[in-house]
């Protein structure tokens, strides 16, 4: 059965350990149930997000119980990778962006320069850092 263009068939392996983790916090956290939560990041199978919740979660399935045991050092560890991956690639992207805000800014500042050569008028005013022309000091209100 061919679902058009759009299908995709996924694994468990497509799904980074740290989305399964924040997947499995907001069902046990009561924000989302599992049919919610497929639907909401397509994931087709519902035995795929039962396992997870039974892998990463505090619920003991064998006694239908919340587990207050703590994570093992193994899986705490892989949680912790996880975050370090995730904040290692939000930071190389801030930095990108940086990056290409800094070179957007030389370039305006090429075009400004370039503007007032060539039409021979002050387009950066070294006026004070208040645009009005009142030189006054603001009276604070009572």
């Amino acid at each position: 059965m061919e679902l058009g263009n759009n299908y995709v068939k996924r694994t468990q392996k497509d799904y980074s350990l740290h989305f399964k983790i924040q997947l499995v916090k907001e069902i046990e956290a009561g924000e989302l149930s599992i049919s919610a939560a497929r639907k909401k990041y397509g994931i087709q199978g519902y035995h795929t997000v039962k396992q997870w919740l039974q892998k990463y979660g505090n619920f003991d399935w064998e006694n239908q119980t919340p587990s207050n045991m703590p994570k093992s050092p193994e899986q705490r560890i892989m949680e912790l990778e996880a975050k370090v991956k995730l904040l290692e690639k939000q930071k190389a992207q801030l930095e990108r962006q940086n990056y290409i805000s800094d070179q957007k800014s030389i370039i305006f500042d090429m075009m400004i320069d370039i503007a007032e050569k060539e039409y021979k008028i002050d387009i950066r005013k070294n006026a004070p850092s208040e645009q009005s022309g009142n030189t006054q000091p603001k009276k604070k209100k009572a």
